[in-house]
């Protein structure tokens, strides 16, 4: 991808703070996106089929003969994908993105469960890099720790609004006090998506954004924590006005820059969403949503979308 000519400039969960200036930013994007798997695969678990071994030829297994461990197909088959492109100008990446798909035990069946984040840092003398890679890092455990491992022994699931909330804000606290002991300014945005089942939770702070790609369209589901984000929802600037805007690379809510901050939550059910993105701004603030949407459409492997 071409260098992203956008900057991002943190504030605080305020909206009077000075900002940054000058800073790049990293192109950034992972996908989620639903795939029908393959028909049912073979373990190595013995069968009673005959042995071929001195044929030339292959033969498809009857039903009745394949081994007893065969995969079973999904009606609905998960795959997620990420990708960071650097640009042409910086030489260290502070973007940071994290992705992973497993299963919880449920009484009846398995519930997929899915977590992904995205976090585009930001601060000098490698203080965005930190900043991104402590966001992920601290989300990442407080989850698995206050959702997973307690659903792993009694099947139960707490509120997910204070636990996204509560991560995203364990991170902040970290970032600061990071900051602090090191006498720098850091931050970073960071945007989380938590799925559970056909339900998607979402924490967000900053600009970085999330997407749910559905056969009608894409649609955008967090608020950019922009000077030109507030000014797109009041409706005083429309998308177009906004990328050549001088304040559009000013934020005034980011993570690590004050010892509190406010966190956007959201939930949806994924319906009929065929993928989810998140990206940082170097990804949509360089190409259109209508051209995301097409890339989608036309590479519905996740991988292939995010290449």
């Amino acid at each position: 991808m071409d260098e992203p000519s956008s900057a991002l400039a943190p504030g605080t969960a305020g909206d009077q703070a000075p900002a940054y200036e000058g800073e790049q930013t990293d192109e950034t994007s992972a996908g989620l996106g639903t795939q029908p798997l393959l028909e049912p695969g073979l373990s190595a678990a013995p069968s009673d089929a005959p042995a071929l071994a001195d044929e030339d030829t292959t033969r498809q297994l009857a039903k009745d003969k394949l081994p007893t461990l065969a995969a079973l197909r999904s009606q609905r088959g998960l795959a997620f994908a990420g990708l960071r492109d650097i640009g042409r100008v910086r030489s260290i990446n502070q973007d940071s993105i994290f992705g992973m798909l497993s299963t919880l035990p449920r009484e009846s069946n398995d519930l997929p469960f899915g977590i992904f984040v995205v976090a585009d840092g930001m601060g000098g003398h490698q203080g965005g890099e930190i900043a991104s890679r402590l966001a992920i890092s601290t989300v990442v455990q407080h989850i698995l720790a206050e959702l997973v491992v307690p659903t792993l022994a009694d099947s139960s699931t707490e509120a997910l609004q204070p636990l996204l909330i509560e991560a995203v804000q364990t991170a902040n606290r970290t970032i600061w006090e990071h900051a602090q002991t090191l006498g720098s300014d850091m931050g970073t945005t960071c945007t989380v998506a938590l799925m559970l089942g056909h339900a998607l939770y979402l924490g967000h702070v900053g600009d970085s954004r999330a997407y749910l790609a559905t056969p009608t369209g894409l649609r955008l589901l967090t608020n950019d924590h922009s000077t030109v984000g507030r000014l797109i929802q009041v409706g005083q600037l429309d998308a177009s006005e906004a990328r050549e805007h001088p304040l559009r690379s000013q934020l005034y809510r980011t993570v690590g820059q004050q010892p509190e901050v406010l966190v956007d939550f959201s939930y949806q059910q994924l319906g009929d969403a065929t993928h989810l993105l998140l990206a940082s701004d170097g990804l949509w603030g360089m190409i259109d949503d209508d051209i995301l949407l097409d890339v989608l459409q036309h590479h519905p492997w996740p991988q292939d979308a995010c290449n």
